[in-house]
């Protein structure tokens, strides 16, 4: 049997704060954490933290995503074409080859469902 749903609240706008410190404090000028999901569920939320500059580089999209920009401004780039996202933008990524390069310091939240 069941047991109730266990419900956790985040501020994603405090999280965020924080992965932009941690990236600006990071050599690499990126920082990243899981903020629901995994390894073990098919849907994972990531907050990605870049500063101006960093580039994601080329990656293949494990299933269907979207990138929800809450501070800052990033490109997505993919197959020879580019969507800009500002905050309160959301970008559907294509489900082929990407990158996206943080046209300031930005944060957006990566939201994956794999595919089986």
């Amino acid at each position: 049997m069941r047991g109730e749903p266990i419900v956790r609240k985040s501020s994603l706008t405090a999280l965020a704060r924080n992965e932009l410190r941690a990236a600006a404090a990071a050599n690499s000028g990126r920082s990243a954490q899981t903020v629901y999901g995994g390894h073990e569920r098919l849907l994972r939320q990531t907050l990605v933290a870049l500063v101006e500059g960093q580039v994601m580089s080329d990656h293949e999209n494990p299933g269907e995503a979207t990138v929800q920009v809450l501070q800052g401004r990033v490109r997505l780039d993919a197959g020879g074409e580019s969507w800009t996202g500002w905050t309160g933008d959301l970008i559907v990524v294509p489900d082929e080859s990407h990158s996206v390069t943080a046209l300031e310091d930005s944060v957006f939240l990566l939201t994956v469902v794999k595919h089986r």
